[in-house]
């Protein structure tokens, strides 16, 4: 296993765990058993007293019990009579060959004045634990040994030996296994980035029924469907910027020629031609603008420059540069609302807002070439909204609109004005204004954009 895959990184984080484990429980059992063995003891010790103490009349029979069952010896003295039972416990501190010691006699006494239990140590440095009950002139002793856990916990530290060696190799069994189950989906995800990376956007990720993965694989599966999309809306914009490149260069080049040859005998004939080359020249001027607006935009390198002003005088401004579309096309270009309008915003980024919603408007209306631009009064804020009487657009493409690599299916025809990018850098000069915008259509009737600004 290399130090950076993922087995290898299971089988060591399943390793630790293990091993560490193990040794927090060989600590607790080698170093506290004692502890909870006597503890353990003199719980049970107290349960058997207290049976006894609520039982004046105990018999033979249930001491005889007591004592075999739970591993302690008893001693009852009734007057001069004593009775032991469990006498085959070795390590018994009443059996009859200690009667007679006086240290013992004297532990017994006291514990009958104190009541509890004490912690008796024998010759071999061997622990028991003795209890004394008074049952109205009859005295029942009981005693159990505390043996020594030395040899148990040699025992338990040699099985915890062989137990982490174990846990270890089950460490690296499991990892091997969830490694398998885990990894073989991700190196199949991997598979498939890679030939995202290529360009095959038409993969469907798989997470291999790992919940996980599974989340990752959908998003990545959807990344890839718009990864799909953007590149063919990329391709169409590259070829529609290439021929509205490609366009205004042709007829700039053809009219060039058609002057220097042929009309620059004839004033009229020269005029109109060179109008056209002024034209073209105007219409690629606005491509290259755009372009660069758009690359600014993407850098953030555009910052906002916010002024008062009127709003209405500015549209005015601005439709004056269309004055000789409406003269020599007959477009009907119509302003309506307020006539005046205060507004707080960038003037220079607003007049891009409006001059490329305009050239959308013009470049997409009906064959009526009517366009209505309105100012709204709306509390804070003015709405101003741009309509044309075009085919509209289908609902479900009205989120694409905005996105700068989106054209629609127009069979490169060229374009009245414009470039086809600039609803993107309306979006982006929108947004970094923080106003409300949008997009109100209704196919084979109209299509309004509209936005609002602050008074």
């Amino acid at each position: 296993m290399k130090n950076n895959s993922l087995a290898f990184r299971t089988f060591i984080g399943l390793s630790i765990f293990v091993v560490v484990f193990l040794l927090f429980l060989w600590f607790v059992q080698i170093n506290f058993l004692s502890m909870f063995y006597e503890k353990y003891t003199i719980n049970k010790m107290n349960t058997i007293v207290d049976k006894i103490k609520g039982n004046d009349n105990i018999s033979a029979n249930d001491l005889e019990s007591y004592a075999f069952e739970n591993n302690i010896c008893i001693q009852v003295i009734d007057g001069n009579n004593i009775q032991n039972f469990n006498t085959r416990n070795p390590g018994c501190m009443l059996n009859m060959n200690n009667n007679n010691n006086k240290e013992l006699q004297k532990i017994k006494g006291q514990l009958l004045v104190d009541g509890g239990y004490a912690i008796l140590t024998g010759p071999k440095n061997d622990k028991s634990i003795m209890y004394a009950v008074n049952l109205g002139g009859k005295y029942v002793y009981l005693n159990t040994s505390l043996e020594d856990l030395g040899t148990t916990t040699a025992v338990l530290r040699g099985q915890l030996i062989y137990v982490t060696l174990f846990g270890i190799i089950v460490a690296l069994i499991i990892s091997i296994f969830i490694t398998k189950i885990v990894t073989k989906p991700i190196l199949h995800i991997t598979d498939q980035a890679k030939e995202l990376s290529k360009g095959n956007y038409n993969i469907k990720f798989d997470g291999g029924n790992v919940e996980e993965l599974e989340e990752l694989a959908g998003v990545l599966t959807v990344a890839a469907s718009e990864m799909n999309k953007t590149d063919e809306l990329r391709k169409d914009l590259i070829a529609n910027v290439s021929h509205d490149l490609k366009t205004p260069l042709t007829m700039i080049k053809a009219y060039a020629e058609k002057v220097k040859d042929i009309s620059y005998k004839d004033k009229k004939k020269m005029d109109k031609d060179l109008d056209v080359i002024i034209d073209e020249s105007d219409r690629l001027n606005n491509l290259v603008n755009d372009l660069l607006n758009m690359s600014r935009i993407e850098a953030h390198k555009d910052e906002l420059n916010i002024t008062e002003y009127n709003l209405i005088e500015d549209i005015n401004d601005v439709l004056r540069r269309y004055d000789n579309l409406v003269e020599k096309d007959k477009y009907i270009i119509k302003l309506t609302g307020v006539k005046k309008a205060i507004v707080k915003a960038d003037k220079d980024k607003i007049d891009q807002v409006l001059y490329n919603l305009i050239n959308n408007a013009i470049e997409h209306t009906g064959e009526d070439k009517k366009v209505t631009i309105k100012v709204e009064d709306k509390k804070d804020s003015y709405l101003v909204s741009i309509t044309d009487t075009g085919k509209g657009i289908p609902s479900d493409e009205i989120p694409l609109v905005w996105n700068k690599y989106y054209t629609k299916k127009k069979n490169h025809k060229r374009n009245t004005v414009g470039t086809g990018i600039g609803l993107s850098i309306v979006k982006s000069v929108l947004e970094s204004h923080k106003v409300e915008y949008g997009i109100d259509s209704v196919v084979d009737k109209y299509t309004t954009f509209y936005f609002k600004l602050n008074k």
